[in-house]
């Protein structure tokens, strides 16, 4: 057949062969072009008959077989079809021109504006455009953002909206009155003029700003006049009069703040009298020259014991009779008030020695929140003016007086240059511990800087086998005591008052008529303190008790029974016969009272010197830390290995049995970190041993707490996971059975040394405040021209700059959840949470009204409207209203407070309200919007209060 073909049976044949397509011809381009259009127009009615995803679904399809040139030519296409008719201006303009269109918007939209898009909400959050809005109303930042924080004046400005003097319209008018309300003629007239007077003022400081500005304009196009305006790329000038305005307005209400805290008493004495300056140093001397004269057996040891002390009721407990004690809380408290309380105390008495028991290292004493006292702040006036103060309540040097620091200073170079300073400051000798025992104040009982006395300075104020009790088990106690002061504290504070209430009121009204009652508040005093000490004593003859106090109290002359008013023996023979053996040893050893130590030595470095005869060689004494170093290492591998023998290896076996109590990512985040802490802590334990295998007097340890310091990142990553840690157990012990079966059975156990899984994680927290008093300690004894000094001191640096990382977290954690105990506490409070923001005291007033403010303080009758609870922060005040609510047949009460208002310390005004016969212990406390009129129950209260309250207003004014 293909035999049989023509000639043009086989053209016609060849004109029909395809190249792209089976049936589209190859050389006949009008068949092929007819051909094709018919096969367009038939895809195209196929096209017109499918669904909107099956048109897509084509279309997908047809995209992905398109090269690049096609698909560049649909683009083309497309972009000459369809042109742009709407971008976003944000993405375009330069950032300084968008920026300057949303500083046109208020809050509230530029809040919608945030919700747009990310470039919008980018740009709506910028400092530049809320730090006006703020300061407009007189909001600052109560810190200096950093250089990488983001949004933070935006945050602030919703806090402050949120809870810092707003009203709304209803409340406002309520309060203010409408705008309609017609006004008189003559507060018109005043308005008028009062506004004349503050644009003549606006006026001339503009007009001086402009002649200052003219002086010093520098030369156009140098840059020079925009660089200086514009600190921050992206922050808009506001108008130089808005400037002028907020700047003088912030300067009056500033000037307004300071007049109110100058005009309030300075200092109130024991009688109730204010305003009376202390005594100096000297004066102090010869008021009790005639009476500390006669006999140092009449001057008490006085001991004073901070309320941060890990189970400070224990402490409290070993206190010695005789020693006169005080505890006084770590925040709330200044100096002075500090200064106040001491004096209270002592009554008029000076002090054989003062102890003060508080929290410290051996570098500085944390005495109080906020006064963290070492060689730097030492000689700050307000610090030196509290030390020479206190040493004026103590005997002379040549009388055995001493004051005895329970911090380990002598265990560093800088503690001891804090001691010497001290001493030189203010005549007084100062001692302090100097032990290096790792573990819970250890220090209190080592040996002691200073001259040998016949009993070391514990044994003056305490029992030692209770104080050695409470050493041993401070941890554990102060775990208990922290759950039992939140439960039992606002029950024992109300029930000692209405106690002794009910006993003074009984005892008075069966004894004395209504009219003796009030011409003798003097005897009701007397007769409450003698109750109050009877009911710390438990006496077994009270009458006899209270009669030796109550001549104690009106016989100025018989001091005798200063010393013996704490005795519960009834027998007078006996407490006389102790008071005369006790002036008989003195008399027959009056070598003992003698100083040695003499004030005439030019340099003062007695005590370092004394301090190193009482200890060993320096080389020896080396030695003696370098082993306790690594003694108390080894101890603390060992507890990390309970946590890999006890809790990881039986896991991992239960799960590679396929009998898993947890799954594998639950052992990851729980216990890889700590796994990695032991790997390197071991390593770190192995250098240590061979280090001492080879021990010599130029041996160095420093090299290897440097090789140790620069692998502390897994340490930080140990503490960055460590509240999930805690939390991923806190679910499997809820959630699965097995694993609380299992925690059960190897919690507090032996082998465990009675601990429970999270308190050995605690252990790696605390390690590193032992790393670096040891590392103190052992530079101390490590001479200058030692090679190892050097070392030991970049080994310092790096243990202590890692400390001041976790002792941050610990602080910013403490004060997240501190505050969000008070939000809950507080009905109706906003959110409190705010960076650098603290609670400083809680003080519960009464609130009063004025029947009639036109007649003098003096005359005016005040009436209680309610009862009122301040919480003082650092940067603000919060009033809230307390209320009390019982529960039947309990006699427990429970407290309850709703939030009132928040006022910003730099806007609070305070004024005195003097003593009347009307009206005690009273204060103003006025904000931009609201007024109060408080009272404490007790001056004492009153006078702390606006102690604190003052320094609070001061530096929140200083930021």
């Amino acid at each position: 057949m293909s035999a049989g073909n023509s000639p043009r049976e086989s053209l016609e044949m060849e004109s029909f062969h395809t190249r792209f397509s089976a049936w589209t011809p190859f050389s006949n381009k009008s068949l092929n072009r007819q051909l094709f259009q018919e096969r367009v127009a038939l895809i195209s009615h196929w096209f017109d008959l499918w669904t909107n995803k099956q048109r897509q679904e084509f279309l997908f399809t047809i995209f992905l077989r398109c090269t690049k040139s096609q698909l560049r030519v649909i683009q083309d296409w497309f972009s000459e079809r369809m042109q742009v008719a709407k971008v976003d201006f944000s993405t375009v303009l330069p950032r300084f021109i968008s920026l300057y269109i949303f500083s046109f918007l208020n809050p509230k939209d530029l809040c919608a504006a945030a919700q747009v898009s990310w470039p919008w909400k980018f740009l709506t959050e910028q400092d530049c455009l809320w730090m006006p809005k703020c300061i407009k109303f007189g909001w600052f930042l109560p810190y200096t953002p950093t250089d990488n924080e983001y949004g933070a004046w935006k945050h602030h400005y919703i806090a402050c909206v949120s809870n810092l003097d707003w009203l709304t319209p209803r409340e406002a008018a309520a309060v203010y009155g409408t705008l309609n309300e017609p006004k008189t003629e003559d507060e018109e007239l005043q308005e008028r003029q009062r506004e004349k007077c503050l644009r003549k003022i606006v006026w001339e400081k503009i007009a001086l700003q402009k002649q200052e500005l003219f002086k010093v304009r520098p030369p156009w196009v140098s840059g020079t006049y925009c660089s200086r305006l514009f600190k921050s790329k992206c922050q808009p000038r506001l108008s130089q009069t808005v400037r002028d305005r907020v700047r003088l307005h912030e300067t009056l209400e500033k000037q307004l703040v300071l007049s109110s805290l100058e005009s309030l008493p300075k200092r109130s004495n024991i009688s109730g009298c204010h305003s009376y300056p202390l005594l100096s140093k000297k004066n102090w001397r010869g008021v009790y020259k005639n009476d500390s004269s006669s006999s140092n057996a009449l001057q008490p040891h006085f001991i004073l014991i901070s309320s941060r002390i890990p189970a400070y009721e224990m402490v409290v407990n070993s206190v010695r009779a005789g020693i006169i004690s005080v505890v006084y809380e770590h925040s709330g408290l200044n100096l002075e008030t500090l200064l106040y309380l001491i004096e209270k105390a002592l009554d008029g008495q000076m002090a054989q020695s003062v102890g003060i028991f508080s929290d410290g290292d051996s570098r500085e004493i944390n005495l109080l929140q906020g006064y963290k006292i070492g060689i730097k702040n030492l000689l700050m006036p307000e610090v030196r003016d509290f030390w020479e103060k206190l040493g004026s309540y103590v005997a002379p040097e040549e009388e055995g007086g001493h004051v005895d620091l329970f911090v380990p200073l002598g265990a560093s170079e800088a503690g001891i240059e804090v001691l010497s300073q001290l001493s030189q400051l203010t005549g007084t000798l100062f001692t302090a511990p100097t032990g290096i025992a790792t573990g819970s104040y250890q220090h209190v009982l080592s040996d002691w800087l200073g001259r040998q006395w016949e009993t070391a300075p514990p044994s003056i104020y305490f029992s030692e086998p209770k104080l050695q009790t409470w050493s041993s088990f401070t941890d554990f106690l102060e775990d208990t005591l922290k759950s039992v002061r939140k439960q039992l504290s606002p029950l024992f504070k109300e029930l000692q008052k209405n106690i002794s209430g009910r006993m003074i009121g009984q005892f008075v009204f069966d004894t004395m008529s209504v009219a003796n009652i009030l011409n003798n508040q003097e005897i009701v005093q007397a007769l409450a303190d003698g109750l109050i000490e009877l009911s710390k004593e438990n006496s077994d003859n009270p009458l006899e008790f209270l009669s030796y106090f109550l001549l104690k109290k009106c016989s100025k002359k018989s001091k005798h029974f200063e010393r013996n008013v704490i005795l519960t023996k009834s027998d007078p023979k006996a407490t006389h016969n102790l008071l005369t053996k006790e002036r008989d040893v003195i008399e027959d050893n009056p070598q003992d009272t003698k100083p040695s130590l003499s004030k005439n030595d030019p340099n003062f470095e007695l005590l370092v010197k004394l301090e190193r005869k009482l200890q060993l060689d320096s080389a020896e004494k080396r030695t003696r830390v370098v082993r306790e170093l690594f003694k108390s290492e080894r101890k603390y591998v060992q507890m990390l290995e309970i946590v890999r023998d006890v809790y990881v290896r039986p896991l991992r076996a239960a799960l590679s049995s396929n009998r898993a109590i947890l799954s594998a990512a639950n052992i990851q985040i729980m216990f890889s970190d700590i796994l990695q802490i032991l790997c390197l802590n071991r390593r770190f334990l192995d250098d240590l041993r061979d280090r001492l295998q080879e021990w010599g007097p130029a041996h160095c340890v420093g090299e290897i707490f440097i090789k140790f310091g620069s692998q502390l990142n897994m340490y930080t990553n140990f503490f960055n996971n460590y509240p999930m840690v805690l939390k991923t157990i806190e679910k499997c012990r809820e959630m699965i059975p097995a694993f609380r079966a299992f925690l059960k059975r190897h919690d507090k156990t032996i082998v465990t040394k009675m601990l429970s899984l999270p308190e050995l994680l605690l252990y790696p927290s605390r390690r590193f405040e032992e790393y670096l008093h040891l590392l103190y300690a052992l530079r101390l004894h490590t001479p200058a021209e030692h090679i190892d000094r050097g070392n030991l001191t970049i080994a310092i640096d790096q243990i202590k700059n890692y400390k001041g990382y976790i002792d941050q977290m610990k602080q910013n954690i403490n004060m997240k959840d501190h505050l969000l105990d008070i939000q809950r506490l507080i009905w109706g409070c906003p959110t409190l949470s705010e960076a650098n923001r603290y609670l400083i005291r809680v003080q519960d007033v009464a609130q009063l009204h004025c029947c009639d403010e036109d007649i003098s303080f003096y005359l005016r009758l005040y009436e209680h409207t309610c009862d009122l609870s301040l919480f003082l922060f650092n940067d603000a005040l919060l009033v809230s209203s307390r209320g009390t609510s019982h529960t039947p047949f309990e006699r427990t009460s429970k407290s309850t407070y709703q939030f009132i208002a928040s006022v910003a310390l730099h806007r609070l005004i305070i004024e005195d309200i003097p003593d009347s016969k009307f009206i005690k212990n009273a204060f103003i406390l006025q904000g931009p919007k609201h007024e109060w009129i408080c009272a404490t129950e007790v001056e004492d209260d009153k006078f702390l209060w606006l102690s604190v309250l003052q320094n609070a207003i001061k530096s929140s004014m200083e930021k």
